[in-house]
């Protein structure tokens, strides 16, 4: 029996941004990003690269008003995608959890494909909110949470240290495209789909 190719188009037009690409789950890392903010490209590469997801998106958006339509549309088409991609979740782990230092940066990400849409964000303030091309603690915060939304899983984020902006948020991406990856991985000893309920919306 050919086994499933857990994969899915990505295609989002708005009047305010234009994206295109493709996921495939079952994949080696293999990226080509191009959303026009390089921070967020470098994030989404290094979340693809540790996950083992093949990852292709182009985003065309409003970067002249400000990067928050291109940052949550793209984090909405990625939702979907994994959402679309897993099915009905028949034989998947469903948890996922790994911690992830970075240089004086750590964090924790905890991840539940169980058809309900949380996000815990346990993050401490910092002095310096910028990472990169004015790339935000908070415009993470807002990706990671469109995309809980849209994939309809639970998503605990905790930062134990770090100072560097960009360290901080390097160490949650790494260890969301890892803990994502764990959770979406088949266990070949789970016969349906990994709920006492029997489904997973």
């Amino acid at each position: 029996m050919a086994k499933k190719i857990r994969s899915a188009n990505i295609k989002r037009k708005t009047t305010e941004t234009d994206i295109s690409g493709k996921l495939a789950i079952d994949g080696t890392g293999k990226t080509d990003i191009s959303t026009g903010i390089g921070f967020l490209d470098h994030m989404l590469t290094l979340f693809a690269f540790h996950g083992l997801f093949d990852l292709a998106i182009k985003a065309k958006g409003d970067l002249k008003v400000d990067m928050h339509h291109t940052n949550e549309d793209v984090a909405i088409c990625l939702g979907k995608a994994f959402k679309e991609a897993l099915g009905d979740c028949k034989g998947i782990k469903r948890y996922g959890s790994k911690e992830v230092p970075m240089d004086l940066a750590a964090a924790k990400v905890m991840i539940d494909i169980g058809g309900r849409y949380a996000f815990v964000w346990k993050v401490p303030p910092y002095a310096n909110t910028y990472a990169a091309e004015g790339y935000t603690i908070e415009d993470g915060k807002d990706l990671l949470d469109t995309f809980a939304k849209n994939a309809n899983i639970n998503l605990h984020i905790e930062v134990y240290s770090g100072q560097d902006t960009h360290h901080v948020l390097e160490a949650i991406f790494k260890a969301f495209g890892i803990a994502l990856d764990e959770a979406t991985q088949i266990d070949v000893r789970r016969k349906g789909v990994p709920s006492t309920k029997g489904t997973i919306d």
